[in-house]
């Protein structure tokens, strides 16, 4: 597998653009990782890897989805953007997830990513406005990988993205990035009505054929004011899911990512751990995305980045309360404990429709991906090897029993996933 994953490296990339991956986003956010474990000793947290929403505009109206994508537009302009990277890049970061809303939207977007050819972005985006000469771009910056939406076949992406034609736009967007030989990804909202097409075999392999390099499996969480929560999956459709990607990983020439898992197969938050955390378009400061709720902005002069994310208590107490609570999402799992958490520290609502207190109050109760006595350690050497330095728990669950610190409905949920397997 490894060697039929360097012929593919050899074969079907632009190597310019190989060597900037390594370089940017392998040695430097190695070390950007190693800094991070050495701020851990001295108490001070910063991530090193910031996921950031340039926009809360997108063309799509998806089931589920928690951005004011209807909303005024805002976003982070050009200055705004250069601030914030330049500040990171002083605690040694390199990496930034860009999200939105559609980051392709954003009017500056390739100018702010030109701006930095030192730092390596991740974009998450459906593709759709990813036309041959934005792709011709994108491999001529050379520090930019697209990670393109897929979420189930023709009938079922256009219910669950709320437009017609939205698969084969994003399946041209794919194309446009791979003929101009840019490393691409291709991830998946997994819920019910996609995991038979997309969860198997035959839709990696497809992937793979086409010149794809990497797939990332999100499990769906039923999140804002239209949470579609009958599109969730079952304890058991989450331990088949952990299952398929420890498997292909092993066998099949394709990385495939998760954040949610170290390499023994213990579930982690990667906001409790504080290797990430979230901006949004109106730059405040989040534990992750799906918890819209701030203390910190971004446009606040008076303090460096730096003083707000290591001064910042309402950070420091959710990633305490989370890796205290349970390994897995607190959001999905005890989001009345969530709820205490924001009201104490009056943290703001961080949604234009400021409505999310009003929302995590009428959550049902649900399973994420901390399951345990099911653990699935990696098959893959590679992986394995990588998360025991690079991507782990960093100590944030040490001390804590979480056995009987989830929700009744958790534990009940889990005991009937234990009977089932």
């Amino acid at each position: 597998m490894y060697l039929r994953m360097a012929k593919r490296v050899l074969l079907e990339t632009d190597k310019r653009l190989v060597w900037k991956f390594a370089w940017n986003m392998g040695l430097k956010g190695t070390l950007s990782v190693l800094k991070f474990k050495r701020r851990l000793k001295r108490g001070e947290y910063f991530p090193p890897f910031l996921y950031v929403s340039v926009i809360n505009t997108c063309n799509l109206r998806c089931q589920g989805c928690w951005v004011d994508v209807a909303a005024k537009q805002e976003r982070l302009d050009f200055d705004a953007m250069s601030r914030l990277i330049a500040e990171a890049k002083e605690m040694g970061n390199v990496f930034f997830g860009i999200v939105g809303g559609e980051p392709f939207m954003h009017p500056e977007l390739l100018k702010i990513l030109a701006a930095h050819p030192d730092c390596y972005f991740q974009v998450f985006t459906n593709g759709h406005f990813i036309t041959d000469e934005v792709a011709k771009e994108l491999r001529r910056m050379g520090n930019v990988t697209p990670l393109i939406s897929i979420e189930g076949t023709e009938i079922v992406s256009d219910e669950r993205r709320g437009r017609d034609g939205v698969y084969s736009k994003s399946m041209q967007g794919i194309q446009n990035c791979l003929n101009n030989k840019i490393l691409t990804g291709v991830c998946t909202s997994v819920c019910k009505t996609n995991i038979d097409d997309l969860v198997t075999d035959k839709w990696v392999d497809r992937l793979i054929e086409m010149g794809v390099f990497y797939t990332w499996f999100h499990v769906y969480r039923p999140m804002g004011p239209d949470a579609s929560p009958d599109l969730c999956l079952s304890p058991e459709q989450q331990f088949r899911i952990r299952k398929f990607v420890v498997e292909t990983r092993a066998k099949k020439p394709i990385a495939i990512i998760d954040a949610y898992f170290d390499g023994e197969g213990q579930a982690l938050c990667p906001a409790a751990t504080g290797i990430s955390h979230h901006i949004n378009p109106w730059g405040d400061i989040e534990p992750c995305p799906i918890i819209q709720f701030a203390k910190e902005n971004i446009h606040d002069r008076s303090k460096t980045l730096k003083e707000k994310f290591v001064g910042s208590e309402f950070l420091a107490s959710f990633r305490k309360l989370a890796a205290s609570s349970t390994r897995g999402c607190i959001v999905l799992e005890r989001p009345d404990l969530l709820e205490e958490l924001v009201v104490l520290h009056d943290a703001k609502d961080t949604t234009a429709r400021k409505t999310a207190l009003a929302e995590l109050q009428a959550m049902t109760v649900r399973t994420s991906q901390y399951n345990p006595g099911h653990e699935l350690p990696e098959k893959s050497w590679v992986y394995r090897l990588v998360k025991r330095f690079l991507f782990n728990d960093f100590g944030a669950y040490t001390g804590y029993d979480h056995s009987q610190t989830a929700a009744p409905g958790v534990l009940k949920q889990r005991e009937q996933t234990s009977a089932a397997t």
